[in-house]
């Protein structure tokens, strides 16, 4: 009864609040993870970005993401994943959706104590340099038993758009994280810390703690702090479903 109550007051803040963040693999809070979904394994996700601060006296819209996940390979040791976000930014329906996918290998697949290694590509819109940002990446990452999970990577995006306050090109970037299932405390929690290099609007160091309220379904609570002071911290609350 609480696991409804909650997730409807969680759907019930995004429908009042609707807005965007980016078209979104599988991630830690804000970047990219190396996790891909099983074969057939549907994965519904709802983000909410809601801004903490004002600039000059205004509050940016609040952003929200939502859209589906699936795997698409019925291997172990080598998936993949695509998916669609739909995006609504303050009430902007403008050109809402954007694709993403995903291939990569488990930790182990090659040989015992190999990384998980992952290669894709998120933000594929619709809308040449409107909604086209086309960021693609590349990520390896390995746990190291109780100090969690580590990751690092890099990604780089369509110049035309991904720019800083001045105009100037800043199109690509480090990506990097650690995250951990905090069993000494709860199996069912989960915290995570990254970072998204570069000053044009997708930079920012974020962090969080996920709670699973039900075998199948979480919710992260997080904060964004962006490189670029002109983009004020945004509270984000995540609802990640599995189907």
């Amino acid at each position: 009864m609480r696991v409804s109550r909650f997730l409807s007051i969680t759907l019930l803040l995004v429908v009042l609040t609707a807005g965007i963040a980016h078209a979104t693999p599988s991630t830690q809070i804000w970047i990219p993870s190396t996790d891909i979904q099983p074969f057939k394994k549907v994965h519904f996700g709802l983000d909410v970005y809601i801004k903490t601060q004002s600039h000059d006296g205004t509050t940016e819209p609040t952003v929200t993401n939502a859209g589906l996940t699936v795997g698409v390979l019925p291997y172990e040791k080598i998936q993949m994943e695509i998916g669609f976000d739909y995006r609504d930014i303050g009430g902007d329906h403008t050109y809402p959706l954007c694709f993403n996918a995903k291939l990569g290998v488990p930790e182990d697949a090659m040989f015992k104590g190999s990384p998980a290694l992952a290669a894709g590509g998120y933000d594929f819109g619709t809308k040449s340099d409107v909604s086209n940002y086309n960021i693609v990446y590349g990520l390896i990452s390995k746990t190291f038993g109780s100090l969690g999970r580590l990751s690092a990577g890099y990604y780089s995006g369509n110049k035309d758009l991904l720019r800083d306050i001045d105009g100037n090109k800043d199109n690509n970037g480090i990506l990097l994280s650690w995250d951990r299932t905090m069993s000494e405390i709860s199996d069912k929690l989960w915290a995570a810390i990254d970072y998204q290099g570069g000053k044009n609007g997708y930079g920012a160091l974020s962090f969080g703690v996920s709670w699973k309220f039900a075998p199948n379904v979480s919710v992260i609570f997080g904060y964004d702090i962006y490189n670029e002071s002109t983009y004020k911290p945004t509270a984000t609350i995540q609802l990640d479903i599995d189907i």
